[in-house]
């Protein structure tokens, strides 16, 4: 029997092929007159070749303003007049859009950075309610800080909620593909002070994700603003309970007392421990057992994680934390909480070794058990 593999899912060829570039084709054809959608179509089609993800958005927007008025304003107007109609305003989560809508975002940093900034902001306001414009207000926020944010804190209360999350997302200090931003939490924290109290999820979790990063250098800072956040009462109990736990996901792993205080666990209670794995090896693909008991003088509730301690190439080791239980000890009584652990040898994101490893048990911040196992090929 012949064997056929399964073809790998390329994200790049699902976001940028013949269909979306016909879609996007047809948009500028509808909103400008003279455009000829079949030239665009076939130039950036035939130049996608090798090119990445985010180098196709660049040739693409090259091949685009092929046939664009050279000066900006004019150029701003059309791309305007082409695009879509707005995201669903009556949605309020998970509404990113579509990537072929990122290029307004691409030219208006090539052409309206330096010249134009009040132009090319008022490009992006409108091209963040087809496509989130996170990553392209970012050089506007490091070449004209003080001026880009003066627009943020109006657009913060804007009635968009796509353009009031871009105030929260376009500032965040760890973006994922985006270039650093030079801003620091005395600059970016008051526009989150009118952002927390949002209606929509997909604001308050990109308020919430930018806490996060923060929360990696300022952690303090971080418990701090929550609790006056609480305090006011503008947002409601379940949410903020929410963005809460979610912000503070960083500081919980790494056992940060102050984080953990506000959820409602106590590290300074001390509780009993016992950690079996199982067996003493594994082999890569197999599940580990990991399983524990633990015991407490009074009612507790229990945060549980573990830090897997890995072994790596000449000797080195790595470590990574892992959720395992929420629960609640009852006096005297033994809590037993269990998980299988897949330990995948190809997994993408973390290659596994042979070698020892051990797990590390965490309850409410503190190590309170260990064990080792060893892992074959």
């Amino acid at each position: 029997m012949t064997m056929v593999s399964e073809e790998k899912f390329s994200l790049k060829d699902h976001l940028f092929n013949a269909e979306t570039l016909a879609q996007l084709a047809d948009e500028f054809a509808a909103g400008l007159p003279g455009f000829d959608g079949d030239r665009f179509q076939v130039e950036a089609l035939s130049g996608f070749g090798t090119r990445e993800l985010l180098a196709r958005l660049e040739w693409m927007a090259d091949c685009l303003e092929g046939q664009l008025a050279a000066d900006f304003p004019t150029m701003a107007a059309q791309l305007e007049a082409a695009m879509p109609a707005p995201l669903d305003p009556a949605l309020s989560d998970d509404d990113f859009g579509h990537f072929i809508h990122a290029l307004p975002g691409i030219l208006a940093v090539r052409h309206g950075l330096e010249d134009h900034r009040e132009r090319a902001l008022d490009l992006l306001y409108q091209a963040t309610q087809r496509f989130s414009m996170e990553y392209y207000i970012r050089p506007f926020l490091n070449r004209w800080p003080e001026e880009t944010l003066a627009r943020l804190s109006v657009w913060a209360t804007d009635g968009n909620y796509h353009v009031r999350r871009l105030v929260s997302e376009g500032t965040r200090p760890r973006l994922p593909w985006a270039k650093a931003v030079r801003l620091t939490s005395d600059q970016t924290l008051p526009l989150l002070d009118l952002l927390y109290s949002d209606g929509t999820r997909y604001v308050t979790r990109s308020v919430a994700n930018h806490l996060n990063d923060i929360a990696k250098k300022q952690p303090d800072l971080v418990c701090a603003r929550l609790a006056d956040w609480a305090e006011t009462g503008r947002q409601t109990g379940k949410e903020m309970a929410w963005m809460t736990r979610h912000g503070l996901r960083t500081l919980v792993k790494q056992g940060h007392g102050g984080a953990l205080t506000m959820l409602g666990y106590r590290p300074d209670v001390a509780v009993d421990a016992t950690l079996d794995l199982g067996a003493a090896s594994y082999a890569m693909g197999e599940k580990l057992a990991v399983s524990c008991v633990l015991q407490c003088a009074q009612d507790l509730p229990v945060l549980a994680d573990y830090r897997m301690i890995f072994a790596r190439p000449g000797g080195k080791k790595a470590e990574k934390v892992f959720k395992l239980k929420v629960g609640q000890i009852k006096a005297g009584v033994p809590l037993k909480l269990a998980k299988n652990h897949p330990l995948k040898g190809d997994a993408s994101t973390f290659k596994l070794y042979p070698g020892a490893h051990e797990v590390v048990l965490q309850v409410n911040g503190r190590d309170v058990a260990r064990a080792e196992f060893e892992l074959t090929a």
